[in-house]
């Protein structure tokens, strides 16, 4: 009984004393901890003033706001990191720094193998946030889609086609192909194909394409600008290629403009009697051909 009670006061002595030394060396640092909180709640003012300021510079280069503020929230989490790390130098806890570094390290590794898609994706939306040459509302063709960029998120970039469908496409394959953008000029070139029948004066055909096209577009100054070439000896026709340069940023009103030159074209045409054939085939029976026919029809109608 007494040899029990012995241990109880030993153990119950051990006790006190490590908590004694854990109060005497949580009063020893009192100091520190008063310091590293100031320095973790300076950090936290800090950071939220700096992503406000970021914000803003970010706003005037970049107008998605999702990526201007994920750009923000990275300066401002550096900024956190770099206080929690003064933090632990100030309570002398070295050794845990080195040790936050190591896991954030290894866990970095992992979590981009993981997200390697995603992360791809989120790096690739930045990069074109910062791209002059692809902007909201610029007509553009890539990957086989033609249409209007209405959103260029984190991860894809949202184009409108001519026919208003969606087409989501993933930011990192836009960075990988070659991207067509219409917008970045404003002159589009229209071309117009077409044939006239062998009768026809060809430079008569010439010269009211010309004159046809150079008066229904106030862009062209005269027929002079406008490109006329006969192209080849078509199975009914002469065809011919006609192009011309118009006011364009965009493919629909490139295919507008090709619309109306030839409705123009075809009323030229008609009114002065030049012809545009449709495909024709010619078949040619000579008498001993005939006289096969004539000969097996009336076979036929004998044994019926």
């Amino acid at each position: 009984m007494k040899e029990g009670i012995d241990d109880i006061q030993s153990t119950t002595g051990i006790i006190l004393e490590k908590l004694q030394s854990w109060w005497v060396l949580f009063v020893e640092n009192l100091p520190n901890l008063g310091v590293a909180l100031i320095v973790m709640i300076i950090s936290y003012l800090l950071s939220k003033l700096i992503f406000k300021t970021t914000l803003k510079l970010v706003q005037n280069r970049v107008r998605q706001k999702a990526v201007a503020k994920l750009i923000a929230r990275v300066v401002a989490v550096v900024v956190v990191a770099a206080g929690l790390f003064l933090a632990l130098n100030v309570l002398n806890l070295g050794d845990s720094i080195s040790g936050l570094l190591t896991g954030a390290g290894i866990s970095g590794i992992v979590i981009g193998l993981a997200l390697q898609g995603t992360l791809s994706n989120t790096i690739s939306g930045v990069v074109l946030s910062f791209r002059k040459n692809v902007r909201i509302g610029n007509w553009v063709e890539t990957t086989g889609y033609a249409g209007e960029i209405i959103d260029i998120a984190i991860n894809y970039l949202v184009l409108k086609e001519a026919d208003n469908n969606i087409v989501v496409i993933p930011n990192k394959t836009i960075l990988e192909n070659p991207i067509k953008n219409y917008s970045l000029t404003t002159r589009m070139r229209v071309m117009v194909e077409c044939g006239v029948g062998y009768e026809s004066d060809l430079e008569k055909v010439e010269s009211i394409t010309k004159n046809v096209i150079a008066d229904s577009f106030e862009q062209i100054e005269n027929s002079e600008n406008v490109e006329f070439y006969f192209t080849e000896f078509g199975g009914s026709s002469i065809n011919f290629l006609c192009r011309f340069w118009i006011d364009a940023e965009n493919s629909l009103e490139q295919l507008k403009a090709k619309s109306k030159a030839i409705i123009k074209i075809k009323q030229a045409f008609v009114a002065e009697n030049i012809n545009i054939p449709f495909p024709i085939r010619t078949l040619q029976f000579d008498d001993q051909t005939l006289n096969i026919s004539k000969k097996n029809s009336v076979e036929n109608s004998e044994e019926e």
